[in-house]
């Protein structure tokens, strides 16, 4: 016994050095297989941190670009707003001073003017059509029907710090009825286009019958070629004065049939030629939006009767 003692002994170490370094060997391997299995795990998180990434920034842009968007139309709304408030106190203005130098003038011309006129000091409102305004007067008005025609009309162009188109008929009463429509269609596109605001033809039944079909095109209630503009047509009646019992509604008609005899009568120059009752028809339902009587005035300035 005391013989095999020391020989299991012996035998029993050399097994256990024999295991630890299989056992240091298995070790070192899990650990390897660990550290290779970590960067593993790692590449599969990036592409979804990416993703998640990607998603995050997105979400952010759709929020902001909206909430960016509100933010400068409130700004772009509260200048235009603004804009708009001066342009129409600056119109009101000038509107009263003209109203306390015309004191012979009705009432309701200041009124109806100024709403008719107002309506197109709105930028942010949609402009349908022009604002058309008839003035018509008896020859003893003729000089008030100038002076306030022009004044209507710088009041409403210079409030937008604009200027005004004018256009005399009787300077163009002996030319051919072609050319002038051409003349007057390139006077009235250009200046709009300039950004003139507003345009004055005095003495409209002095032009050639003809030629006024071209406002067709500026004054139609649906497609007109300026919509954010006004028209200012006078007519000087042919007869000495205009009675001031007469109604508003009695004024248009007289003056509707002042035209329809002066554009359609046989006995016209030859350059009138072009105009019959359905054109005309037409072109009146276009031009009496608002027709208004202007009556005599004394002691009128200078200025503005050019």
């Amino acid at each position: 016994l005391s013989e095999i003692k020391p020989d299991f002994l012996e035998k029993n170490q050399e097994c256990y050095s024999t295991s630890a370094p299989q056992s240091r060997s298995k070790s070192r391997y899990q650990s390897s297989t660990e550290k290779q299995s970590q960067p593993l795990a790692k590449n599969d998180s990036e592409p979804q941190n990416g993703f998640h990434k990607m998603w995050t920034l997105l979400l952010v842009l759709l929020i902001c670009v909206p909430l960016l968007y509100i933010l400068w139309s409130g700004i772009q709304g509260g200048t235009s707003s603004r804009r708009d408030a001066e342009i129409l106190q600056e119109f009101r203005a000038r509107m009263e001073k003209l109203k306390n130098t015309f004191q012979s003038q009705d009432p309701r011309l200041w009124r109806k003017a100024r709403v008719s006129l107002e309506k197109r000091l709105n930028s942010s409102h949609v402009h349908l059509e022009p604002a058309i305004l008839l003035l018509t007067a008896g020859h003893e008005a003729e000089k008030a029907l100038r002076c306030l025609s022009n004044e209507i009309a710088n009041a409403f162009a210079s409030s937008q710090n604009a200027t005004t188109i004018s256009i005399d008929g009787v300077d163009k009463a002996v030319l051919d009825s072609d050319v002038v429509k051409l003349e007057v269609d390139t006077e009235l596109s250009s200046g709009f286009n300039e950004g003139k605001k507003v345009a004055v033809v005095h003495r409209f039944e002095s032009l050639p019958a003809g030629s006024t079909l071209i406002f067709y095109k500026y004054c139609d209630h649906e497609n007109a070629a300026f919509k954010d503009v006004a028209l200012l047509l006078t007519v000087l009646l042919d007869e000495q004065s205009l009675r001031k019992s007469l109604t508003f509604q009695e004024v248009e008609e007289k003056v509707r049939d002042f035209l329809w005899a002066k554009f359609t009568s046989s006995d016209v120059p030859s350059s009138y030629n072009g105009m019959d009752t359905d054109k005309l028809s037409g072109l009146w339902s276009r031009i009496s939006h608002l027709v208004l009587p202007v009556w005599p005035e004394k002691g009128l300035p200078l200025e503005g009767c050019t």
